[in-house]
């Protein structure tokens, strides 16, 4: 292996790690990929150290402090792609070199988003047919290192983790969270509105924030609370009258029924009773929540946010968009995702009044996120950690191996995060939550792994560069250059600290 080398200048003003490190693990003395293994590990497990100013890309002692390169467009553009597409393959890294920052920007974000292939029996599922949560997540790892528009994949995992829904309690005997997922990904980038009325009328969300079985008579103010405190505006945007209100306003809405769901109904009758039933339902033409008027209120006007009128969906959402709490509140968790952990209150404002002023488009947020200064300032350099799925799906594609995906499919749970199964209504917690000793480790047994069943193996020769634009700590530099093959190269470098960041 040809001897890695540190520039021999700066490229831009130094930047410090944001991470911290508790106890130094004993196992130092590993080799390969256990070496890796336990530098990773170390991430999490060492104590504060002292930050020291450094030049050129190597760190000091702790291994953990590096330049930021962003004043070079090349870099800049890794850095987009890191943060927008779950890495890139060799072909999209070259096609964005070629075009630059600024056109590449404009590619991910007007290109429209391509659809995944039909899951097989999606459509189809029911009690006798229930839908296998382990293809369905399968489904959507395979589209993810597959889909010609990876930005836009990114952006359905943004919302996936947003408005949740999990398999638990939505059940399998729905094609509701397939249908869930099409629809994030149909209106990712749409204005807000189109979005927040998807997301209220989803099947999924129906049954999962109980307002399917919402009435006038007896509202359930679930998904009322959770639109407002998790979805749009924050715990200290409404009151619990609110609460009250919303649930009122929103009634009316149920699951649809699909023939397939209609049919297991009725053989399960005939199996109980022996017999077929009178009268069957007939079978809704929609993917979405069907609105029975004799279930939804029809009463006086009343109260919501400040406001007395007669309420329905469509007003509810209007309402919650005029607040002064939703702009920021939706800028600051897009920000958190893509730019920094502690995006600064200037930063949020400037952003939720342009989103505002836009009608809440969505598409032109995320273009004046990411041409924003502060998207490629020396200090969001690495700032972000990689969630698992990210982590396992750039992994996947510096390997250029599309069949880890099935690898990639059963990986996540030891890492913290397992599709259509989110730990709460809120989400995962992002950055600093996904760092443990064994959630470091199980990211580490990934690699061994993905680099084992890789049969053609790309040279690593210049991974360095393409996957952590050459600027790494001198533990890394130095375990890389003592690397015997690239199998070990690549097992170092994708467990590496520097690859966990984004």
């Amino acid at each position: 292996m040809d001897e890695l080398k540190a520039p021999e200048a700066p490229l831009a003003p130094e930047k410090k790690a944001v991470l911290t490190r508790r106890t130094v693990l004993a196992a130092a003395a590993a080799a390969g990929a256990g070496v890796a293994a336990a530098r990773l590990v170390a991430l999490a497990n060492e104590p504060t150290f002292d930050r020291v100013p450094i030049t050129g890309t190597q760190g000091n002692n702790t291994g953990l402090d590096w330049l930021a390169p962003l004043g070079n467009e090349a870099a800049r553009v890794s850095h987009l792609l890191r943060r927008t597409t779950f890495g890139a393959t060799a072909e999209e890294l070259d096609r964005a070199q070629t075009d630059g920052y600024a056109k590449t920007v404009n590619r991910l974000i007007d290109t429209t988003i391509a659809e995944p292939p039909a899951l097989a029996g999606g459509d189809d599922a029911s009690q006798e047919n229930p839908l296998n949560v382990g293809a369905l997540q399968q489904w959507w790892i395979d589209w993810m290192l597959a889909s010609p528009t990876p930005f836009g994949e990114r952006m359905t995992l943004f919302w996936h983790g947003h408005f949740t829904s999990d398999f638990r309690k939505v059940g399998n005997q729905y094609p509701f969270l397939y249908w869930q997922n099409l629809t994030w990904r149909k209106n990712a980038l749409a204005d807000l509105k189109t979005m927040l009325y998807g997301v209220t009328i989803d099947p999924a969300m129906l049954r999962y924030l109980d307002l399917g079985n919402s009435t006038a008579q007896s509202p359930n103010e679930n998904y009322s609370r959770e639109l407002m405190e998790l979805f749009t505006m924050g715990p200290d945007a409404f009151t619990e009258d609110d609460v009250r209100a919303g649930a009122k306003a929103l009634s009316g809405w149920r699951e649809p029924r699909t023939q397939a769901m209609i049919d297991a109904d009725i053989k399960r009758q005939q199996m109980r009773t022996g017999q077929a039933p009178k009268t069957t339902p007939k079978a809704d033409s929609v993917k979405t929540g069907v609105f029975e008027a004799q279930r939804g209120y029809k009463g006086a006007p009343f109260t919501y946010l400040g406001e007395s009128r007669v309420w329905n969906t469509d007003a509810v959402l209007d309402k919650i968009l005029q607040q002064d709490a939703t702009a920021p509140f939706i800028v600051r968790k897009l920000l958190t995702a893509f730019v920094s952990p502690t995006p600064s209150d200037p930063y949020v404002a400037r952003l939720a009044a342009g989103y505002r002023k836009s009608r809440y488009d969505t598409k032109a947020l995320m273009r004046d996120i990411f041409m924003s200064p502060e998207f490629t300032a020396a200090d969001t350099y690495r700032a972000l950690i990689k969630s698992p799925t990210e982590v396992m799906i750039h992994s996947a594609k510096a390997l250029g191996d599309k069949t880890l995906s099935r690898l990639v499919a059963g990986q996540g749970q030891g890492m913290g995060q397992t599709l259509f199964d989110p730990p709460s209504v809120g989400g995962w917690p992002q950055n600093e939550s996904w760092v443990s000793s064994n959630t470091m480790l199980a990211r580490a047994n990934f690699v061994t792994a993905a680099v084992q069943a890789t049969k053609k193996l790309p040279s690593a020769a210049n991974a360095h560069n393409t996957q952590i634009d050459g600027v790494m700590s001198a533990q890394t530099l130095k375990l890389l250059n003592e690397a015997a093959d690239d199998k070990r190269r690549w097992s170092i470098l994708l467990a590496s600290p520097e690859f966990q960041l984004k």
